[in-house]
């Protein structure tokens, strides 16, 4: 046609060539927190030990109600019975029904473990941050602090402590708040010292990268450093580091109360449980086997959500 001018082949190159970034731009931004989720859905056991965890917490929580059941209510006339439909799990040397102590059990080592694991994590991440932003003769003292507490022999430091402070705390918060108060107070005493070096290893990491140098260079204070740009880099670490410790605290917990100093007999915690069935193993092993499994089981998932969350929250995994 005539004064009509031939497109030119150029002309749809620039097109053809923003398309990709076109596209990238209309497709839905990735976050941190979703990039996270998607890696740890594709941990399977993590995700299962989650939902056991979860179903295990809920099930402690309100235990009363699903089995409403008193937990020191004595029964001779039942006692040392296997699982039957009266009693799911069995009953002990008293005749007490050890699905409702279980759950009351369940309660109490749940709470010494995540209320261990917040002590120590508090601690650790104070000492560690101080250790790792410091560059002066702050950094070696607290290095010394931490393998001066790493080199104790914690196991017999823990059994001296609540033998010589137990029966002043339970004066003054009673049986069991005291009891629980020293217990969590113990074991988050000395289980800072790992937190304490993985957050300076993390410090000592962070504050040579390079968007540290430029703020520092733009004139940002020590304290904005720290709080703003190398802190919430290393949580990552420590959530794991967490989730850890929580096992640990309820194991330690099991240890005390299976060697007698830990909650009294009215106050069933799993490990409690344990101790007192340490006698009839031969006559009535489903006391132990309940009560030793479900710390197995609580141990074990914690340490699996804590595999899920490492691969999922280290940005140099990829999955």
């Amino acid at each position: 046609m005539a004064g009509s001018t031939p497109a030119s082949p150029t002309a749809e190159v620039p097109l053809a060539a923003a398309a990709p970034l076109i596209a990238a731009a209309a497709a839905p931004r990735k976050t941190l927190g979703g990039e996270a989720w998607r890696r740890f859905r594709r941990h399977r056991l993590a995700v299962a030990s989650a939902l056991v965890l979860a179903l295990m917490t809920f099930a402690v929580l309100f235990g009363s109600l699903i089995w409403p059941v008193p937990i020191n209510a004595i029964d001779f006339a039942a006692h040392l019975q296997g699982p039957s439909l009266a009693h799911p799990l069995g009953t002990d040397d008293l005749g007490q029904d050890l699905l409702a102590r279980m759950l009351y059990g369940g309660r109490i080592s749940l709470a010494v473990g995540f209320a261990s694991m917040v002590i120590a994590v508090l601690v650790g991440t104070l000492v560690g941050a101080v250790a790792g932003s410091s560059r002066s003769a702050t950094d070696t003292g607290l290095v010394w602090l931490i393998d001066l507490f790493l080199s104790l022999p914690q196991l017999p430091l823990l059994l001296l402590l609540i033998y010589l402070f137990r029966a002043s705390l339970r004066k003054l918060a009673g049986l069991e708040i005291g009891t629980f108060i020293l217990i969590v107070v113990v074991i988050g005493g000395f289980r800072w010292m790992s937190v304490a070096r993985l957050v300076r290893a993390e410090f000592l990491s962070l504050r040579e990268k390079e968007f540290v140098e430029a703020a520092r260079a733009l004139g940002a204070p020590q304290w904005r450093l720290v709080m703003h740009h190398i802190l919430p880099n290393a949580f990552g670490p420590v959530i794991v580091a967490a989730t850890i410790e929580v096992a640990n605290a309820i194991i330690a917990e099991s240890t005390l109360s299976f060697l007698g100093l830990g909650f009294p007999p009215d106050v069933p915690s799993w490990g409690r449980i344990l101790y007192d069935a340490q006698d009839y193993l031969d006559i009535a092993p489903h006391w132990a086997l309940f009560a030793g499994g479900a710390i197995f089981l609580t141990v074990m998932a914690i340490n699996y959500v804590g595999d899920g969350l490492r691969d999922a929250l280290d940005p140099r995994r990829v999955l």
